[in-house]
């Protein structure tokens, strides 16, 4: 007779055992941590960049990063130097609102019309289709070299790219909704509250942040082509004259700029979209 004894063989369960690898993980990707990384990386990078300037690089091509500090130092530390980055920051602020406003109401009037935007949008396309810095020359003709051609210039580039973002949202606009709230009594100003204005505001948003670094871009070749004063003309002054640390330096601060006016963006994006109740639906959904 042959008798069978029952063991239990107690294991590890696989989401313990592999519990503590996680959390390390997960200690890697943590907020501090990146910052920290980061840093790391910016660090070894100007090391890397201080060693190899003179017997790896041409000095006089890259400079060395105290070179550039001494210069950054120098472009702050004067009044010129201030007045040219507010006068390239007004250029930026102003041809970048002109823009917009621009852009919104040609497709706001254009999404709204539908027979008007298919006759229109081809020609609309076409005129996009230009470089906006070959069109620097011809704002120079008409408002010369001071600030409204650099102005004409950055606007002309983002009106463009907010114009798509709306005309596109109009035409994306789900006709559904509309005649839901038609049908529960809703009027023009229910149709735009609950249907148009969350629908756009997603790419009117993503329209302001890809529009902010056209708008610099826009300014800065327009102050290369002819200005007497501004970043862009620092920048050109410097590479005429083989100022390597001073191109970087202006360069650093064309950095800071773009990246202040996209954090100011990114803000108003948040608060925007927390008022209208969309922010939600960026989180994204917990793993099951």
């Amino acid at each position: 007779m042959t008798t069978v004894t029952d063991k239990t063989v107690t294991k590890p369960e696989p989401a313990a055992a592999g519990r503590p690898a996680r959390k390390a993980h997960a200690g890697w990707q943590s907020t501090p941590s990146v910052i920290a990384l980061r840093m790391l990386v910016i660090v070894a990078a100007l090391l890397l960049w201080q060693v190899m300037s003179g017997p790896v690089v041409p000095e006089y091509a890259v400079s060395k990063p105290t070179e550039v500090y001494d210069a950054l130092t120098t472009m702050l530390g004067s009044a010129a130097g201030w007045n040219d980055i507010k006068v390239t920051a007004v250029e930026v602020l102003a041809g970048f609102g002109l823009g917009v406003a621009a852009g919104t109401v040609m497709g706001l009037f254009l999404g709204s019309f539908p027979l008007l935007g298919r006759v229109l949008e081809p020609l609309v396309a076409a005129v996009n289709g230009i470089p906006k810095i070959a069109l620097a020359p011809l704002f120079l003709l008409f408002f010369g070299i001071g600030p409204w051609s650099k102005i004409t210039i950055a606007m002309t580039g983002v009106a463009f790219v907010v114009f798509y973002n709306i005309y596109l949202g109009l035409r994306l606009r789900e006709r559904e909704l509309v005649e839901v709230v038609q049908v529960m009594g809703g009027r023009r100003h229910h149709v735009l509250g609950y249907v148009t204005i969350p629908t756009l505001a997603a790419p009117f948003f993503a329209a302001l942040k890809t529009g902010g670094p056209l708008a610099i871009l826009g300014v800065i070749g327009g102050e290369f082509i002819a200005s007497s004063e501004g970043v862009g003309h620092e920048l050109f002054t410097a590479a005429q004259n083989l100022d390597a640390a001073s191109e970087f330096a202006g360069l650093i601060v064309l950095v800071a700029l773009t990246l202040s006016l996209n954090g100011v963006l990114t803000a108003l994006d948040s608060y925007a979209l927390k008022r209208l109740g969309l922010a939600a639906r960026r989180r994204p959904q917990p793993k099951k």
